[in-house]
């Protein structure tokens, strides 16, 4: 078995900094393809394995694009396809079968753990030590990675396909959520809790969908001027300013449980709370809250199918009704760890990391 080299960002002190090192992974088998990075995201689930969640040494990064380099068996892709990756599912179990990959049965193992679902990596670094390189089906932050072939999206050629990693999950859960799992209807009134990459694709999402009053909520003042460039009608740095529960529908993204009893309250009487941002705390529900009517719904993902959805962003995009470029600073994978902490800080809506720079 010939390994292929790859350049990568391997974490390997969940407190410490990346460091760039040389890997050998597994050359794609049956199902799965080897695909060149060209960019990939950075976004906040990349900082789950800075917690005891995710095991050491690991390769994150889940919203990569780039080109087919080499396929396995039963593979309907082909070397030089240009591709946008997202999260991995089995395609088998009853949630997978009826279109809702991101509620795939086995969900956690393929895409939690930084392995395959067997348990196995398919990455060793140069003292033959097992590196775990399947982060979320993918881990991006390299030069290449070998993934499950209904990871890949095959994208037009003529895109740039650089920037397009972020559709496989922030935008798609922005905008996903909008479009798809709240099914926003047109004259509505969205409040979207958190102004980062998911809650700004959200905003945009929402003037496609035609809302009328669209409303985000975050501390940080350049992104609600970026929110208002983007669609938002409305501002506010403060939740409490919003006491008039009116909303048909809001989104929280932040994962707070000070928040999500913020989201909830806007709602009108029959209004829908969508939940995306990862829980950073228990929350405890007001029960008085939830006797007029109001619905919460858990979103993983935007309820999509990547390989059906992504395309629907990409033409949004073309049609300038998406410009979720405008997120997008673009940094070398060897400065990783400051796109990590721009991100951090709030200076950056979306890092995404360029590995052809670092070459």
């Amino acid at each position: 078995m010939t390994r292929l080299p790859a350049t990568a960002a391997v974490l390997r002190d969940a407190r410490g900094q990346y460091s760039l090192e040389e890997l050998q992974l597994d050359p794609p088998g049956p199902g799965e393809v080897a695909v060149r990075i060209r960019g990939a995201g950075f976004c906040h689930t990349d900082l789950l394995p800075r917690s005891p969640l995710v095991p050491t040494p690991v390769v994150t990064g889940h919203e990569g694009a780039g080109v087919v380099e080499a396929v396995g068996a039963g593979v309907n892709l082909a070397v030089g396809d240009h591709v946008v990756l997202s999260m991995d599912s089995c395609g088998t179990c009853p949630n997978c079968i009826a279109a809702r990959p991101t509620y795939c049965g086995g969900f956690w193992p393929r895409n939690m753990t930084g392995k395959r679902a067997d348990g196995t990596t398919n990455a060793v670094d140069a003292d033959g030590s097992p590196v775990s390189a399947r982060w979320f089906g993918q881990s991006s932050f390299a030069t290449r990675t070998v993934v499950s072939a209904r990871s890949a999206i095959k994208v037009d050629p003529s895109l740039p396909i650089e920037l397009m990693g972020p559709l496989g999950c922030s935008v798609l859960t922005g905008a996903g959520t909008v479009l798809n799992a709240l099914d926003v209807q047109p004259g509505s009134t969205v409040v979207i809790f958190g102004a980062g990459a998911v809650g700004l694709s959200a905003v945009m999402a929402a003037q496609v969908a035609g809302a009328t009053t669209i409303v985000a909520v975050d501390r940080n003042p350049q992104r609600l001027e970026l929110a208002t460039k983007l669609g938002a009608t409305e501002t506010t740095d403060d939740a409490a300013q919003l006491r008039k529960p009116n909303a048909h529908y809001s989104i929280d993204t932040t994962g707070a449980a000070a928040v999500l009893s913020s989201a909830l309250r806007v709602l009108r009487p029959g209004g829908v709370l969508g939940m995306v941002g990862t829980p950073r705390e228990d929350w405890t529900l007001s029960m008085l809250d939830m006797t007029i009517g109001r619905t919460i719904k858990a979103v993983q993902m935007g309820d999509c199918a990547p390989q059906v959805f992504v395309p629907v962003l990409i033409s949004l995009w073309q049609q300038g009704r998406l410009p979720f470029d405008e997120l997008i600073t673009t940094f070398p994978l060897h400065e990783i760890d400051a796109a990590e902490q721009a991100m951090r800080s709030g200076e950056v809506v979306k890092p995404v990391l360029l590995p052809e720079e670092s070459a």
